[in-house]
């Protein structure tokens, strides 16, 4: 009775009786002292049941919320449905938010060209080379990112800067492009040289792997042959003249590595790499880094941590030790305390600091091998790890429970250790026990040899290799990439080790 009451619009009511005129509405029937009143109450309006009964400026809306991969099959539904889907503003935003594509995309109309040709022909077709990319250029490895620039797609190599100035920004040169500006099909050109765009083309030979391919390789001839070709590459890629290399050995090196990248200028494969994730106990953010490396010059490593264990995978190589092979490897379970500034200037002090940890890790590994074959149990029970260092609020405790402060410590290079790049920090935050890996010519009879891994601060680090007496400085580059998170931790260490075999 209360709700007939509060729908008929009376508050108090004594009697309501309810029954269906034949006109269609609702007749109700009030008691009021004995007086009955007729009151008749249309019905509300039924709203939409079905998409199809929605107005179509609500369908652009909803549409313009999902995926651009689910719009095609609802075209097949209907015809209401094509014809809204063919709605610029619904791809307009699809560009946008999956692509990041903010230009002004009413730009296109000038050539003809549709948001949803723009998505379709271009974005999506050529959504899986984007991201970070390794060539295959044997020892020599490179960085390629691939990225949607506007309205178009586009490989930036990534260059370190002139040897050894470490601390600049990288310099990104364009190797290919695609767009979509006048035809009805995307145009791969080919950038490298010096005449400009050329004709080429891309394809996806498997997952996370493609090729580039130049149809105009004559683009990439100059007029004065190899030689000047050969100074043209010395001087934009490695900031030097010929006059500037006067010693044999790097005449030979530099001449190598042109005669080598030459032979690949008219195709190249690319294979995936990713970002390293990152944990909140890392000793610091990883990421990709420029390092210092003799008279090879910068190259570009990659830092990344497992466990106890920080790595330093080479992403550009050299001959020696070519792309793709772990440079320097960080044991976190055992710090080092510098000697007193006198002692550090001189190289066998340091030596019998490192040699004294190297050897202790020795023994440790021998007498555990010898517990497990007493026991028989080599293939169940792996060989425990020492525990990581421990952080606490005011000091940091190894695995050995020995107390470190967390003041910097005074930091300079034995006097008998070379150093590419003499601009280093004369203190660091803390060192640790490290081994780096080196071999000879074409990656003969390689070892890992120990030295030193000194962290300065969040974006630089530094390693000193004892055999060789020299200095590596590495610095952050400061590049944002997107499309570069692995998809898994498991997905990161397969990569890894796929990056070993690429150029073994």
């Amino acid at each position: 009775m209360a709700v007939c009451a509060r729908l008929c619009g009376v508050v108090h009511s004594r009697g309501c009786q309810q029954r269906q005129p034949s006109g269609g509405g609702s007749e109700t029937e009030l008691e009021e002292g004995g007086r009955a009143e007729r009151v008749e109450v249309q019905p509300a309006p039924r709203g939409p049941r079905t998409l199809l009964q929605l107005p179509p400026e609500l369908l652009v809306e909803i549409f313009s919320c999902l995926p651009g991969t689910e719009l095609p099959p609802l075209a097949l539904v209907c015809r209401k449905f094509r014809q809204i889907l063919s709605t610029d503003t619904i791809w307009r935003r699809r560009c946008k938010q999956e692509y990041g594509v903010h230009e002004n995309l009413r730009k296109l109309e000038v050539t003809g060209v549709s948001c949803q040709e723009v998505y379709v022909k271009l974005l999506h077709q050529y959504r899986d080379i984007l991201g970070l990319w390794q060539p295959d250029l044997g020892p020599y490895g490179g960085l390629l990112n691939v990225v949607v620039d506007g309205f178009f797609i586009i490989g930036w190599m990534y260059l370190p800067p002139h040897d050894p100035h470490v601390d600049e920004p990288m310099r990104l040169k364009p190797v290919f492009r695609i767009h979509l500006m006048e035809k009805k099909s995307a145009t791969v050109e080919c950038m490298y040289g010096p005449k400009g765009p050329h004709s080429g083309q891309i394809q996806m030979v498997k997952k996370d792997e493609f090729c580039t391919k130049c149809l105009q390789t004559d683009y990439h001839r100059m007029s004065g042959g190899r030689q000047e070709e050969f100074r043209t590459w010395l001087r934009d890629d490695l900031g030097r003249t010929l006059d500037d290399i006067f010693h044999e050995h790097m005449q030979e090196l530099i001449l190598m590595k042109f005669i080598y990248i030459c032979q690949y200028d008219n195709c190249l494969t690319y294979r995936r790499i990713y970002h390293p994730p990152s944990r909140p106990d890392d000793l610091l953010k990883p990421g990709f880094f420029k390092g210092t490396y003799g008279s090879h010059g910068l190259e570009i490593v990659m830092l990344s941590f497992h466990g106890t264990i920080g790595k330093a995978t080479k992403i550009t190589g050299d001959p020696n030790v070519p792309a793709g092979q772990p440079t320097v490897e960080i044991d976190l379970t055992r710090p080092v305390r510098l000697p007193p500034l006198e002692h550090l200037r001189n190289i066998d002090e340091l030596s019998r600091l490192i040699m004294d940890i190297h050897e202790q890790i020795n023994r440790e590994q021998r007498l555990a091998g010898r517990e497990e074959e007493a026991a028989g149990v080599q293939e169940e029970e792996p060989v425990q790890e020492p525990p990581p260092p421990l952080k606490t609020k005011n000091r940091q405790v190894d695995g050995r429970g020995e107390q470190q402060p967390p003041d910097l410590q005074v930091f300079a290079l034995p006097d008998e250790v070379l150093a590419r790049n003499e601009d280093y920090p004369r203190s660091c935050r803390m060192c640790f026990f490290g081994t780096g890996l080196i071999a000879g010519h074409g990656f003969s009879s390689p070892e890992r040899t120990p030295g030193l891994f000194i962290l300065f601060d969040d974006d630089r680090f530094g390693f000193i290799w004892l055999e060789l007496k020299s200095f590596s400085l590495y610095s952050r580059m400061r590049d944002k990439f997107q499309n570069s998170q692995p998809p898994s931790l498991e997905a990161f260490d397969e990569m890894l080790k796929a990056m070993q075999l690429w150029t073994t």
